[in-house]
């Protein structure tokens, strides 16, 4: 019997020495898929560069797999084994360069490392530049760990949970859209090429803009806006003054500027709801 859903894309990020756990991780969103899909109407749905992307020339690969498959992605799950991966023109590897622009985006990226037993032909460069980027990312937050592939997937089956109840994310009414008033606050960034200095290197600007949908099912009246940073500046970019109207379904785009340093950024919603004034505050990268 056919069911209405909402689909959540999750993107199985690696380098390519650990086949044996991206396929845990399918596995893991498959299974939830039995137990859960029809009986909740959500649908995670895995997104592996070699079986979903297009294969299409024109641009670097990593490039066409932003397009293709990291950008629409609504979870991020990033494993590692020995490897940290070949670079990019943006990154120290692809799989580096995903997490990145995820973050950069304000997707939920969960990172998770193999302790199992090293292999008898480790690339010790790969392995030393592996260990450098998981220290970097230690100081941004929590990271996971694995010694085979059952406890991944356990670990798979929390974190899809975790995001699921994060996001807001509900089956029981049309796809994406949620009972009342409901805000979904995404941050964008776009590198764009500036200019090339006289030793032939490129030099690029970075937009940031933040985009609120109304995943809701009913219109936000009296919509307004407030920027603030715990540390730093931060200026949100607008002509609109006045307070908006944003109906369910409805996106709108607020460019932002930041200093360098700055940190702990939020975007204070206020709207009207039946009579009354409401507001809310969402932290954003």
């Amino acid at each position: 019997m056919t069911f209405s859903a909402t689909v959540v894309r999750v993107l199985v990020a690696s380098p390519s020495d650990v086949p044996e756990a991206r396929d845990a991780v399918e596995s893991a969103l498959n299974s939830w898929n039995l137990r859960y899909a029809a009986k909740r109407q959500i649908v995670v749905l895995p997104w592996r560069w070699e079986s979903s992307s297009v294969p299409l020339l024109g641009k670097h690969p990593q490039a066409l797999i932003n397009e293709q498959g990291v950008d629409d992605a609504d979870i991020i799950i990033a494993i590692f084994g020995s490897h940290l991966g070949s670079p990019t023109p943006d990154a120290v590897s692809g799989t580096v360069e995903e997490i990145e622009r995820s973050l950069a985006n304000g997707k939920p990226v969960h990172p998770y490392f193999s302790t199992a037993s090293l292999p008898h032909d480790v690339d010790i460069e790969q392995l030393q530049g592996l260990r450098q980027f998981k220290e970097e990312l230690q100081k941004k937050g929590l990271l996971g760990e694995f010694d085979d592939v059952r406890q991944l997937e356990n670990q798979i089956w929390a974190a899809v949970e975790h995001d699921i109840e994060k996001l807001e994310i509900s089956g029981q009414l049309t796809p994406n859209m949620q009972k009342g008033i409901r805000f979904k606050v995404d941050s964008k960034q776009e590198r764009i090429q500036k200019s090339v200095d006289a030793k032939g290197r490129i030099k690029h600007d970075v937009k940031h803009w933040i985009e609120v949908t109304n995943v809701g099912d009913e219109a936000a009246e009296s919509v307004t806006f407030e920027g603030r940073a715990e540390e730093g500046l931060l200026r949100l970019i607008t002509d609109e003054t006045r307070p908006i109207r944003l109906d369910p379904g409805s996106t709108w785009k607020i460019p932002f500027a930041i200093a360098m340093g700055t940190a702990g950024l939020t975007l204070k919603i206020r709207w009207s709801e039946d009579g009354e004034e409401q507001e809310k505050e969402f932290d954003f990268q």
